[in-house]
């Protein structure tokens, strides 16, 4: 009797097997859940394994791979991907509001805080305060001559100053200028109306004279009255020693007459 070969003996069975074996499915499901759920168990393989086919094989690894596969999606489900971070807006800002005035605290009985320096002032015409020898004094008059703090190297203003005590219905004022150089009129001025005077202004012998002549029916009332001369000379401080006024007035009283010379500016 021949023997068959080794290999087609072999291939025979294996053949014949394959065409027998029925897989069981439902075993085949349950061992993949157990495999997914748990750390891989080593078994010892089974002879009947050894003879599936190949198809069998790839189809088992197949299932192995979906059922993993559905397996990771389930978990992925019940872990849903972080979502970006919330920013919640920024609110406005608000407008920066001036602090409320605090109110001042009232200093204690008795005290005051330092007051502001008062305002001072400038007469308009300052006299300095003229000597014995430029002032005079008779009856209701009193009298006093001064060289204005505003004259100049130029220029000069003598000033006077006359007050009664009485109203004056005859009025005659004379101011008597030295020509010491250059001496030459540029204006004058007084306190009275000058309505109520006859004002002349001349040179004679030497010297400039300004008159103030009150008027006839015109009365000067009784208080403080101011006189002016103003005159242009030579370059240099002026030399007013030999200046001088003359003042004569009629009063209820009677005649009156005072006179002196300018006390020099201060």
């Amino acid at each position: 009797m021949n023997e068959e070969p080794v290999n087609e003996h072999i291939s025979r069975q294996l053949r014949e097997a394959a065409e027998a074996h029925q897989p069981d499915r439902a075993r085949m499901l349950a061992r993949v859940q157990r495999g997914m759920a748990g750390p891989a168990t080593r078994h010892r393989t089974r002879s009947g394994l050894r003879s599936w086919p190949r198809a069998a094989l790839a189809g088992l690894a197949t299932a192995g791979i979906l059922a993993t596969g559905s397996l990771a999606m389930a978990e992925l489900a019940h872990f849903p991907l972080p979502s970006e971070p919330t920013v919640a807006p920024a609110a406005p800002s608000s407008p920066a509001v001036p602090p409320a005035p605090q109110p001042s605290t009232p200093s204690p009985a008795g005290t005051r805080g330092p007051a502001a320096a008062p305002a001072t002032t400038t007469p308009t015409s300052p006299h300095p305060s003229p000597s014995a020898s430029a002032r005079a004094q008779n009856g209701p008059l009193w009298s006093a001559g001064s060289i204005s703090p505003h004259s100049t190297v130029y220029w000069n203003e003598n000033d006077l100053i006359l007050r009664t005590g009485q109203p004056l219905t005859a009025l005659t004022v004379e101011l008597r200028i030295v020509q010491t150089g250059g001496v030459r009129d540029t204006g004058n001025w007084r306190t009275l109306s000058p309505d109520d005077f006859t004002v002349t202004v001349q040179e004679s012998g030497g010297t400039l004279v300004y008159r103030w002549v009150l008027k006839p029916g015109r009365t000067v009332p009784a208080g403080q009255h101011e006189f002016a001369g103003q005159y242009n000379h030579a370059t240099g401080v002026r030399v007013t020693a030999g200046d001088s006024y003359r003042v004569e007035a009629q009063s209820a009283g009677g005649t009156a007459s005072v006179g002196g010379g300018f006390a020099p500016a201060g």
